[in-house]
């Protein structure tokens, strides 16, 4: 069976939950709920399991906090014994309105914490990646407060669309590949349904 990696990125606590910065959390536990899946706390991560069309999904939430994320997802690699081309990170982007996704195979960390440490623990910038919107309607010099502030009254109807739309696009990947899953969602696979480019 061939098994696949999905890590939502995020910070673990009560304090962090249904912020900006924990949308990588949030398509990950959707996909756990709607696979009736349990979370186990494990070493660096909550880990949940989900079965799709043959496909095993192992979904990891790092509690490793978003600054050292990498952490979690090499050694979850080595765990599973997943491929690096199995492997999906979905994480929330300030450069995407709140409401759209968009895939990609490979590219530069943006400035993003969590994915600036997975890029420095696995050596390569060359793995799968599921970006969330969550726009970016702050003043200079207060990101830090808007990723970790709670999304608002009018962001969250297209925020919840968009975790559904990423929760299909995860497992359109996991049975039909990367590329095919770029096709897909970048084009026309946003809660908006506006066209975005690959």
């Amino acid at each position: 069976m061939a098994k696949f990696l999905i890590v939502g990125l995020g910070n673990v606590g009560s304090e962090y939950e249904g912020t900006r910065h924990n949308a990588g959390f949030m398509v990950v536990d959707a996909l756990a709920r709607e696979g009736e899946a349990r979370w186990t706390l494990e070493r660096h991560a909550y880990r949940s399991e989900v079965r799709h069309k043959g496909r095993q999904l192992i979904l990891i939430k790092p509690t490793t906090y978003m600054n050292l994320s990498g952490k979690a997802v090499n050694y979850w690699l080595q765990a599973e014994k997943v491929e690096l081309a199995n492997l999906l990170v979905v994480v929330d982007d300030l450069a995407l309105d709140p409401g759209i996704i968009r895939i990609k195979k490979q590219g530069a960390a943006g400035g993003h914490n969590g994915l600036t440490d997975i890029e420095e623990a696995l050596k390569t910038q060359n793995y799968n990646r599921l970006r969330v919107g969550v726009g970016s309607s702050f003043s200079r010099g207060k990101q830090i407060d808007y990723v970790l502030g709670q999304f608002t009254a009018n962001e969250l109807p297209a925020v919840e669309a968009s975790v559904k739309v990423a929760c299909d696009a995860v497992r359109c990947y996991a049975t039909q590949g990367i590329d095919r899953t770029m096709n897909l969602y970048n084009k026309k696979g946003n809660a908006h349904g506006e066209r975005t480019e690959n």
